[in-house]
């Protein structure tokens, strides 16, 4: 047998189409691969978006916790005059040595009040011996002693107290000076 002449430029049209399609598939990877591009760019937003909202919740969440924690801070510094008042009433009674029903009732009172508190998260700040630490303590004066250590609280005038891990209301304090500084 023998071979059929072949058509002339058959050949050349053939190798047209396949360039042409070889083009077109070219053409088709470059979108696809811009695309794929673009798709990653999205991804990456949204990652990033979904990211910053979970951040945002969290935070969001942390601040209604802290501030459902110390919402009652301004009734509890309001109640500190009062648990002041029954303070002043006890040191009276003791320092007049009284020890009747009516004193045993304000005793009585004062500490379900601290108890209370006590339940809330409120508690007094330990000051009487303690070194002054300014950021518990109000010095409201000086006085030179030998008894204490320089930078001594050596009287608590009025009671400090913290909520929780912040200071609710600091404590007024007497802090001891060496003798030689009369200050």
């Amino acid at each position: 047998m023998t071979a059929e002449p072949q058509k002339p430029g058959a050949d050349d049209q053939r190798n047209e189409e396949a360039e042409a399609a070889a083009s077109a598939v070219l053409d088709d990877i470059e979108t696809l691969r811009a695309r794929a591009l673009e798709r990653d760019q999205y991804l990456m937003l949204l990652q990033r978006t979904q990211a910053d909202f979970e951040n945002y919740q969290k935070r969001n969440q942390r601040e209604r916790d802290q501030e459902r924690r110390f919402a009652h801070s301004g009734f509890a510094r309001e109640l500190l005059t009062v648990l002041d008042n029954l303070d002043r009433a006890t040191a009276a009674a003791q320092q007049a040595k009284e020890t009747g029903p009516l004193v045993q009732g304000v005793a009585m009172v004062q500490n379900q009040l601290l108890e209370l508190m006590r339940r809330h998260g409120i508690t007094p700040i330990e000051a009487l011996g303690k070194p002054f630490d300014p950021n518990l303590h109000q010095a409201v004066m000086q006085e030179p002693t030998d008894a204490a250590p320089p930078n001594t609280v050596t009287k608590v005038l009025e009671r400090g107290f913290m909520i929780h891990e912040r200071v609710l209301r600091p404590a007024h304090v007497v802090v001891s000076t060496s003798p030689g500084t009369g200050k």
